[in-house]
């Protein structure tokens, strides 16, 4: 119970920064580059709650096989909302340096978003069991893995260049929400406190939001 109660409430307080920090800024700023940053953080936050709420609600009753169902429509809805998720932080990237042109890397960016949500969409998931294939976790992610190495590339280049001290991080940021989460998709099913890796991935994204949220904040930034 006193694992249920803890991670409750750091859900609590994750999904709750990420909501009101990604709504700030998008109602409040007016440049396209922040906007976007909001966007991106409250769709963290909102595709996060549908796996969250109920992950929490079975914790704190009659345990997580006892809900596998809904745990499995949250963890779906998670992993389109996420996919998205990168696909807006490429966007963001090409606001934040002026990118101009670059049309087979946008293409193939939307090329992995849409084989990612197909690989998602196939029955062969078994999302609503409790147990799910392993061979269908490693594929639905491999296109998502790509999405992620595109983005620490670009940033990582984008920031160095431009001495980009908000998004200097952001490479590291999400190599570590990668480094975190691979090893919960390949090993949660045999050793399942490997699935305690999700609190620092968690955190991962809380330092993107925070480095948007840094963005706004920044007095000569237009908003």
């Amino acid at each position: 119970m006193a694992q249920a109660i803890a991670e409750t409430v750091f859900d609590i307080l994750y999904l709750s920064f990420a909501l009101i920090a990604g709504l700030t800024m998008l109602i409040k700023g007016t440049s396209p580059l922040v906007k976007k940053a909001g966007l991106m953080a409250a769709l963290l936050g909102a595709g996060d709650a549908f796996h969250l709420v109920p992950r929490a609600y079975s914790l704190m009753t009659t345990g997580l096989e006892a809900h596998a169902a809904a745990l499995g429509v949250g963890k779906f809805i998670t992993s389109i909302t996420m996919t998205i998720f990168y696909l807006l932080l490429y966007y963001i990237w090409r606001d934040r340096y002026k990118i101009q042109g670059r049309k087979n890397l946008t293409l193939s960016m939307w090329i992995l978003t849409a084989l990612r949500i197909a690989l998602c969409l196939l029955p062969q998931n078994q999302w609503l069991n409790y147990r799910q294939p392993l061979s269908y976790g490693i594929l639905r992610n491999i296109p998502f893995a790509i999405m992620g190495i595109i983005i620490i590339v670009i940033f990582a280049q984008g920031a160095r260049k431009n001495h980009d001290s908000v998004f200097r991080f952001m490479p590291l940021a999400v190599a570590l929400s990668f480094g975190f989460y691979l090893p919960v998709v390949l090993f949660s099913g045999v050793a399942p406190m490997v699935g305690m890796l999700m609190i620092p991935k968690t955190l991962a994204y809380v330092w993107v939001v925070l480095m948007a949220w840094k963005l706004y904040k920044q007095p000569n930034t237009q908003r």
